[in-house]
């Protein structure tokens, strides 16, 4: 009896291990695998949508612009082609949360340093204030990487349009004259067709690190 089962325990260890392999892979491949959603305006808080979308079911999508960076380059929406991208709103003299967004955002950089496919794009609110040399000597401040990361200024009802019609991430009351100020915290993931695919509060952790999980979602949705 000892040496039927001496004889046998090779092929039961075997037997063991392929069936362990084959139960990981039935697994795996029954697993749904986790996606983000494409944000609609319908899917938006409507106090964030302006009412020109409201019947915009499919299809939104991040308006072509063309803005100036912290090196005086002009910026459009060819810079970011086929590319993954985390965009919010600041101004260099903000007191209370941008701080805390441009550290954050500063984190992102140090992590998506070596990934080609993502970049980041702060878009000042504050256009008359924040010039070409303001936003340069905030980027040397920051720790700003210019092969990862634009600061934009320029037109500011463009901006104040993109925020509230493209990104939809602030209130839509106000026209982009000279006493509209817009202020949010939000960071939004834009991917590589331009649509949005999430929002985070760029001024928790928690947040920064769903993004960063998110971001990989996203990549890994381009590779299958």
């Amino acid at each position: 009896m000892r040496s039927f089962f001496a004889k046998y325990r090779l092929f039961g260890v075997v037997l063991f291990c392929v069936s362990v392999v084959i139960v990981y892979l039935f697994y795996n491949a029954l697993k749904p695998k986790k996606t983000l959603p494409i944000y609609e305006p319908s899917m938006v808080n409507p106090e964030l949508v302006d009412s020109s979308l409201f019947y915009v079911k499919k299809y939104h999508t991040i308006a072509d612009f063309a803005l100036i960076n912290q090196n005086g380059k002009k910026i459009t929406q060819a810079a970011y082609k086929d590319k993954i991208y985390i965009a919010d709103f600041f101004f260099t003299t903000c007191p209370s949360i941008c701080p805390i967004m441009t550290k954050n955002m500063a984190d992102i950089q140090k992590r998506i340093l070596n990934d080609d496919a993502v970049l980041l794009l702060s878009h000042s609110v504050t256009p008359e204030i924040d010039s070409v040399a303001q936003l340069k000597k905030y980027a040397l401040e920051k720790g700003v990487d210019d092969r990862k990361w634009n600061l934009v200024t320029g037109d500011k009802k463009q901006i104040y349009d993109l925020a509230r019609k493209s990104y939809l991430a602030v209130k839509t009351d106000g026209d982009g004259g000279p006493y509209d100020m817009i202020h949010t915290e939000n960071f939004i993931l834009v991917d590589k067709e331009r649509r949005i695919r999430g929002f985070y509060d760029g001024t928790k952790g928690e947040d920064i690190d769903r993004l960063m999980d998110d971001i990989v979602i996203l990549e890994n949705s381009y590779k299958e």
